[in-house]
């Protein structure tokens, strides 16, 4: 526990590994050269500390930290090199020490120098030197396994030895045989090996129910599919019918159209012919009134213009308004039946932003500011850090959220309990066991949980992130909503208390919620 402390004191808040040549703020916070100099992206804007968010309105000078180089170098080489000490002693935190022994009572392992102050008194059992330390006491009474019972081949401690193996050969532990040992671990490894064989069972066991899982949606998939292409089947014969009725209506009114103009024409050249008898004659008597009159003739005038408005045409609006109908229909069937998700409406709680952060009207928008606004105390707002909590706590079933970035600035997205510290380290989202985040900085994905990161083999892009919770499972998931689109990370765990969507935004950056 207390190297776990000393590698909490030098981790770097930036990039959350030990610190290289740390350099020393004025407010006297401690980062790494890098790291801080990529935060402040550029020396004639505003710069403040990643810690506290005190600010400096000029560039301070950054004071190497010499000693706490030195430390974090010695832990570092000290830890790399812990691999050949076996078991070290707990007390010594500067450099592991091979532990001589191991004390039941205290469950710490001690080496030579700390064991010759170590108490003498009979209930401070030493052992030789063993990490598992529950394999030493009794795991009913929690008392040290200081007696072995021969009947059952086992360890017991002094309280056992006066309730269950009242009647059995008992002696002291450092008293029984070296193969009466030899049979208690037999039988201890025994044990272990039918423990490991029904966790190996189980796993097959499950194995084969993803197998049958995976068969079934894959079944279901193939179904879904079928039945869409039979209903796109019918749609396109229905369509095809419909313009067919179409084309058979239009082409008998352009043949009707086409008899009247064959009779007109007729009629034409019948006078036409008659016409021209009488100009082959000598002196014709002229009935001027069996001339053709063009008047008497009722029927519709066409022309090469209008041929489309009298004899018609086909019904475009009627076979889309049918398309669209049909592809209503399939869509709406299909996420009934594929319980499909819709994204869950959510809004940014005004009451939880800080003071570095802009939101829009309609809540929605959260925006990094350079200059801090004025805002009301509030014992929910974020006082430290750049961030911000929805309204909305989800504690069961299944979301998802969509969220555009802009293309500049950093920012951390995900989701945290609604008790997470609102200033000091621990409100940094990502650095508690409350939250679980993944951010964008410096060009790099990394995933950030209990002031733990891991860095991501992706080259963010320009596209926006989903984040899909499914709190029964314990699942968050993010993606890249690229072409075609990639998933980044899933946590795995169990959610004990109701979830909140937040946001952390860096330098220059601007978080938009999709409805």
């Amino acid at each position: 526990m207390a190297s776990a402390a000393l590698n909490a004191e030098l981790t770097c808040s930036i990039c959350l590994n030990i610190y290289t040549n740390p350099v020393t703020l004025p407010c006297g916070h401690n980062f790494c050269s890098s790291c801080l100099t990529r935060f402040w992206e550029d020396d004639d804007r505003e710069c403040f500390c990643p810690e506290c968010r005190h600010k400096f309105w000029t560039l301070p000078e950054l004071k190497k930290n010499l000693r706490l180089r030195n430390i974090a170098e010695n832990f570092l080489s000290s830890h790399q090199n812990g691999e050949d000490v076996g078991i070290p002693c707990t007390y010594c935190i500067d450099s592991p020490v091979p532990a001589a022994k191991t004390c039941l009572c205290c469950e710490a392992s001690l080496c030579e120098n700390h064991l010759k102050v170590h108490i003498k008194s009979a209930e401070h059992v030493l052992v030789e030197p063993n990490i598992d330390y529950g394999q030493n006491k009794c795991s009913i009474h929690h008392k040290p396994l200081e007696y072995y019972c021969s009947d059952d081949a086992t360890l017991i401690c002094v309280y056992c030895v006066a309730a269950d193996h009242r009647s059995h050969l008992v002696k002291l532990r450092d008293e029984a045989s070296e193969k009466e040992q030899l049979r208690y671990f037999l039988k201890k490894l025994t044990s272990k090996k039918e423990e490991t064989e029904i966790k190996i069972r189980s796993l097959h066991e499950y194995r084969r129910g993803i197998h049958e899982k995976t068969r079934g949606v894959a079944k279901e998939v193939t179904a879904m599919i079928m039945d869409i292409r039979e209903q796109l089947e019918a749609l396109e014969k229905r369509v095809h019918t419909e313009i067919s009725r179409q084309e058979e209506q239009v082409s008998l009114r352009v043949s009707d159209l086409i008899r009247q103009l064959e009779i007109k024409k007729e009629d034409l050249s019948r006078e036409m012919g008659h016409i021209e008898e009488l100009c082959n004659m000598m002196d014709p008597v002229i009935n001027r009134a069996g001339f053709f009159d063009t008047e008497k003739h009722s029927e519709e005038d066409i022309s090469i213009d209008n041929i489309a408005r009298v004899a018609g045409d086909l019904d475009l609006r009627l076979i889309s308004v049918t398309l669209n109908e049909r592809f209503s229909h399939i869509v709406t069937d299909l996420k009934r039946r594929s319980t499909l998700l819709e994204a869950t409406e959510l809004f940014l709680d005004e009451e939880t932003v800080s003071v570095d952060v802009e939101l829009s009207a309609d809540k929605k928008t959260a925006t990094w500011l350079e200059k801090s606004r004025k805002r009301p105390s509030h014992p929910r707002r974020f006082v430290d850090y750049p961030q911000v909590l929805s309204t909305m706590s989800f504690s069961s079933g299944r979301y998802y959220w969509r969220v555009d970035a802009t293309r500049v600035g950093n920012f951390i997205i995900g989701v945290s309990y609604e008790n997470i510290d609102r200033e000091g380290s621990t409100s940094y989202l990502g650095h508690s066991r409350k939250c679980w985040g993944l951010s964008r900085w410096e060009n790099q994905y990394s995933v950030r949980h209990d002031a733990k990161g891991v860095q991501l083999p992706y080259v963010p892009s320009n596209a926006g992130i989903e984040m899909f919770l499914d709190y029964d499972a314990g699942r968050i998931s993010f993606y890249e909503l690229c072409t075609p689109i990639r998933h980044l990370y899933t946590y795995v765990t169990s959610f004990t208390e109701p979830l909140y969507v937040i946001f952390n935004l860096g330098r220059e950056s601007c978080l938009r919620i999709k409805s």
